[in-house]
């Protein structure tokens, strides 16, 4: 029997919404007949958004989006996307499948999107094929509300007040796909190009986003602290120009060289998708240290703007728009990470998916008019109510392990966050392949008044496809006791459960 102990009257933490964010890049079919199409397409959409997917999205209430890359933000030139679509720029995504970039999707769509979303803006700059002037235009294009080249030129093109940029990231990862670069000489860039990412008027704030490690780079971070620091200043308040710092992790399997099926994988593989998935708390501690040498009171957020499993593409697809199956193992992989997540919320400010929609980790897949929603879509929506709520002290204890050979691991995981209501959130997420658990919650004061639960849970492949759309879904889940102490149930493997109680 595992007892999870919930000390309520402990607040640890404030968790940010934009934890649960989602990043969407003009890769494959994220963008166009994911998200866009043509007005005239046949499927449902508002100003080329499609209805369903956006729909969908908010009741998930993503709280921001992230664009246009990836590797492709360091390759985007902003002013190709902007006009009338007729004269706009094409070229060839070089990264992405070798396939046409029209251009159709630029900057007033994506802020168009995320007006319908209803979500905060997070755009990502040029920085290894672009210049300072490129990005300094770009800002002002969007932010500025006075008279000037870019901000005239923004109303000709059909919008005449500013729009708001909440976060800017300076490049993307430019010790690789963005430019190859030593993190001195990154660094160095950084203080030039943020420079010039300016705060107009009585804009609000942008939020400057430095390029940040890739997994366990951790001289990466180092090197690019030193630089933009030049010594830690815990002392006073400066903040080496930055508001956050990125990082990026993904989940191969077998390595990235052997990433694997998606859906045709055995339990060893499994319990090793697991035990990489556990590793981004390791990421956060690692980073985390270096960080608080330089930003003790932990101003400057780290930011994993890019996180999730990454297989094979699916058999016959376009090998460079990375199309993948979601099943039940990235289920779990969703619900432990955002449990890590949430229980770090200190130290991580925002956190993005990848991707939104057909590429990777998608939460939605569409083809056609149609459209399905993943087991990871499902772990979003009953994770939501985590969003700007209070972390609050909870532990495991006598708990049961799990795994196989070399890969043995906790096999429960959670986190727990309360409303200013009082009302109380339990997300827990149970590992094991073929064992169930019995769970005592046991909280410090509370006494549960009412409590609603839902779990999501199936075989280890369970996915679900255009034919059978819904056959991993969540379900309301009745079968638990409230106790004098709290409650009990029993928790089936490969499964996780949300609990509401107030």
């Amino acid at each position: 029997m595992a007892k999870l102990y919930i000390n309520e009257k402990k607040k640890k933490g404030h968790i940010n919404p934009e934890i649960y964010g989602h990043f969407s890049e003009h890769l494959g079919r994220c963008i166009y007949e994911g998200l866009f199409v043509k007005k005239d397409s046949g499927i449902p959409n508002i100003n080329g958004m499609r209805t369903d997917v956006v729909e969908a999205l908010k009741d998930i209430q993503i709280p921001v989006l992230r664009w246009p890359g990836g590797c492709f933000a360091d390759e985007y030139h902003w002013m190709d996307g902007i006009g009338p679509k007729k004269n706009r720029k094409k070229m060839i995504n070089t990264h992405w499948g070798g396939v046409l970039e029209d251009n159709s999707f630029g900057t007033h769509e994506f802020f168009e999107l995320c007006r319908q979303l209803g979500c905060k803006t997070y755009i990502n700059g040029n920085v290894g094929s672009g210049s300072v002037k490129e990005m300094s235009e770009w800002v002002e294009y969007m932010t500025f509300d006075g008279i000037s080249p870019m901000a005239d030129m923004r109303r000709e093109n059909g919008h005449d007040k500013p729009w708001r940029v909440d976060y800017f990231g300076i490049g993307n990862e430019n010790w690789g796909c963005g430019g190859n670069m030593t993190p001195e000489y990154y660094g160095n860039l950084y203080r030039r190009y943020q420079t010039y990412v300016r705060h107009y008027g009585k804009a609000a704030p942008i939020n400057k986003i430095c390029g940040g490690p890739n997994a366990d780079d951790d001289n990466w971070t180092k090197k690019v602290l030193e630089t933009c620091y030049a010594s830690p200043h815990p002392e006073n308040d400066f903040h080496g120009f930055m508001d956050g710092l990125s990082l990026h992790y993904y989940v191969h399997p077998g390595g990235w060289d052997n990433k694997g099926s998606a859906t045709d994988f055995d339990e060893k593989t499994w319990y090793q998708t697991m035990d990489k998935a556990l590793y981004m708390d390791k990421l956060i501690r690692l980073h985390g240290a270096i960080m608080d040498q330089y930003d003790p009171e932990k101003k400057i957020g780290l930011i994993v703007d890019e996180w999730g499993t990454w297989y094979e593409v699916e058999p016959g697809t376009n090998p460079g728009f990375l199309y993948q199956q979601n099943t039940m193992r990235d289920a779990l992989v969703a619900a432990l990470t955002l449990n890590i997540f949430n229980k770090h919320c200190d130290r991580v400010k925002m956190a993005c998916i990848a991707q939104m929609v057909n590429v990777l980790q998608s939460v939605i897949l569409t083809e056609g008019d149609k459209m399905l929603l993943t087991p990871t879509y499902h772990i979003f929506r009953m994770y939501k109510d985590h969003q700007g709520a209070e972390l609050v002290e909870s532990f495991l204890t006598e708990e049961e392990t799990t795994g196989m050979e070399e890969y043995e691991m906790p096999a429960l995981q959670e986190s727990v966050s309360m409303k200013e209501d009082g009302s109380i959130l339990v997300t827990l997420a149970n590992l094991s392949v073929s064992d169930r658990h019995f769970v005592e919650i046991v909280f410090a004061k509370k006494k549960p008044k009412e409590v609603k639960a839902e779990i999501l849970n199936g075989e280890i492949h369970a996915h679900n496809t255009f034919e059978e759309p819904e056959k991993v879904k969540g379900k309301a889940f009745e079968d638990f006791a409230v106790t004098d102490e709290g409650i009990s149930f029993i928790i089936p493997a490969c499964s996780v459960i949300s609990l509401h109680v107030s």
